[in-house]
């Protein structure tokens, strides 16, 4: 039963890990749009390269919210998996 739960808690080392990797690489890769030549700040809807820009960045937002959510996920399973061995 021991190793189980040493193989639970690797497992999720890992995953966290490689979770965190992931995140940085997300965070890197936003942009600042307001730098762009058609960016205009009076609109709600940004369009050409600057509407790129922004919908690019919010699926990368939408992606890290995700990453966050998978690890809740993940450490929920454990301990529940932990706590049933007992």
């Amino acid at each position: 039963m021991e190793n189980n739960i040493m193989a639970l808690v690797g497992a999720f080392i890992g995953i966290a890990i490689l979770l965190g990797i992931g995140i940085q690489i997300l965070g890197n890769s936003v942009q600042d749009c307001t730098q762009l030549a058609d960016y205009d700040s009076s609109l709600s809807t940004q369009i050409g390269w600057a509407g790129q820009c922004v919908d690019n960045n919010t699926q990368t937002q939408n992606a890290y919210a995700l990453l966050i959510i998978v690890l809740i996920v993940i450490a929920a399973v454990v301990i529940l998996t932990v706590v049933k061995m007992l």
